[in-house]
């Protein structure tokens, strides 16, 4: 019973198994999925007989798939460029020191660069 379960719903909800695989677009396969959500948001609300029962139903399922889609996405560059969550490279302030500043190069080796005598520092000075 819970494989029959499984089945069912990603015969639905996987975009790999359901007949949206045929569209070659992921986008439009997502914006048709949301469209289908929508509609079915609606339908259940006024099943229950409250179009704010609808309203309240479209709201969860936006929070819950926003979130799905935010962890999914954040999975997905994970495994396809780690590198973007390396957030040690580049620009980063050097404390109250207003001489110089570290600057990390593309290999990620630390170097001083001097700072404009002039310059007035950040927005707290």
């Amino acid at each position: 019973m819970r494989q029959w379960v499984y089945d069912c719903w990603n015969s639905v909800m996987d975009y790999e198994k359901n007949p949206l695989s045929a569209i070659p677009d992921f986008s439009t396969r997502h914006m048709i999925m949301q469209v289908l959500a929508w509609m079915w948001c609606i339908v259940f609300g006024i099943i229950v007989g409250s179009m704010y029962a609808g309203v309240f139903s479209m709201v969860l399922h936006t929070l819950l798939l926003g979130a799905v889609a935010v962890t999914v996405a954040t999975f997905e560059t994970a495994k396809r460029k780690p590198s973007t969550f390396n957030f040690m490279n580049g620009y980063s302030s050097y404390g109250r020191g207003r001489t110089y500043t570290i600057w990390r190069d593309e290999k990620g080796n630390a170097k001083k660069v001097p700072l404009d005598a002039n310059d007035p520092g950040g927005e707290h000075e």
